[in-house]
């Protein structure tokens, strides 16, 4: 893994490459919004409006086919803002490496386990809020949810809930921080003898580059996808 500078922040500490890409992010996610709220239209949509309304109905899709038809709009918004995260966070480290010394000054931001097992944590959460929601209260919802048929597979239930985390934030995890171990790798390869390694290295960098595209969109459509099937577990619409 490669080393970066480490920053210090009330006793916890952050790693810089994570935080600038989280502020590059933060900073492409405000300004396409700004730039297409400007721009919306009935009557001649632009074209990244009909992809953005294309991606709200696949996203729709995606929680429909794993809660049911009576599935609630704010499984939707949710799942729409988890995918565009992880669209852009995967591919971010995919472009460029920014090396001086020995330090990294920015990586894919879902690179980094914490942010992984973070993010999965917060979807376990979210999906435990709307099932108490859901179910009128906590105690309903736990009897639902882990006392059925009794509360003797509470252990094993709890059990799941874990595996389900780890699982969950590891595979995405996995995949992506591999992805540009290989980047890297086959750029090191590229400058190792200068001509006669750039000729074999600059086409395998961009089969890979595109390979790494679609890896990243699959990653986030396997999290999305299965964020849901966990919440329609803790919600009374699966079907």
């Amino acid at each position: 893994m490669d080393e970066t500078k480490i920053i210090e922040f009330l006793g916890i500490s952050f790693p810089l490459n994570t935080l600038i890409a989280y502020a590059v992010l933060l900073a492409v996610v405000i300004i396409g919004l700004v730039y297409l709220n400007r721009r919306l239209s009935v009557s001649s949509p632009s074209r990244l409006q009909v992809a953005v309304e294309w991606l709200i109905e696949f996203i729709e899709g995606i929680v429909r086919d794993n809660i049911g038809a009576s599935y609630k709009q704010p499984y939707v918004i949710l799942s729409l803002g988890v995918f565009i995260f992880l669209i852009i966070s995967n591919f971010m480290g995919l472009p460029f490496f920014v090396h001086v010394g020995h330090y990294s000054y920015f990586k894919s931001p879902t690179a980094d386990p914490v942010v992984t097992l973070t993010l999965a944590v917060v979807m376990n959460l979210i999906s435990h809020y709307f099932g108490i929601k859901d179910y009128g209260g906590f105690g309903p919802y736990m009897k639902a949810s882990y006392g059925s048929p009794n509360f003797a597979m509470l252990p094993i239930k709890l059990i799941e809930e874990i595996i389900n985390i780890f699982t969950l934030a590891l595979r995405l995890f996995g995949n992506i921080f591999a992805g540009e171990v290989l980047l890297k790798l086959i750029a090191q390869f590229g400058n190792l003898y200068g001509v006669a390694t750039w000729i074999p290295g600059i086409p395998l960098q961009m089969v890979w580059q595109v390979f790494s595209l679609f890896i990243g969109a699959i990653q986030a459509y396997i999290f999305v996808t299965l964020s849901n099937v966990y919440l329609s577990h803790k919600v009374q619409g699966h079907e």
